[in-house]
């Protein structure tokens, strides 16, 4: 793999690509740094290696010539859309041994956590 940081390096691209892939526009370095909860060089470090993957490019940005965005390549869609497959699969089979009521007191519960979520 070569990931930064081995398996927690891993975890951390796909954060990040799951932070572009939800954000309306392409992300500043700082912007996406506050998504992923990192600070600043390790968002660098994180779009570096999404860059040598041909995961995510940097762009200028329209309004701060002197600013960079960042933003997913049709590749790094791809790789988080089948991710998330994967995700969504995992969590089918660790749902079905769950009653219809438990699945729902889970959704109430997970609603709730979110909702009061500080950040």
């Amino acid at each position: 793999m070569g990931w930064e940081a081995g398996r927690n390096g891993a975890l951390a691209v796909v954060r990040m690509l799951d932070a572009l892939a939800a954000a309306p526009e392409p992300l500043s370095v700082s912007g996406l740094a506050e998504a992923v909860g990192v600070d600043q060089p390790r968002a660098s470090r994180l779009v570096q290696q999404g860059v040598d993957r041909g995961w995510v490019r940097r762009e200028a940005d329209p309004d701060d010539a002197r600013r960079t965005r960042i933003a997913l390549t049709d590749d790094g869609a791809r790789m988080i859309r089948g991710m998330r497959g994967e995700r969504r699969e995992r969590l089918d089979q660790a749902l079905t041994a769950f009653t219809d009521d438990e699945r729902d007191e889970l959704a109430r519960l997970l609603t709730k956590l979110a909702k009061n979520w500080r950040g």
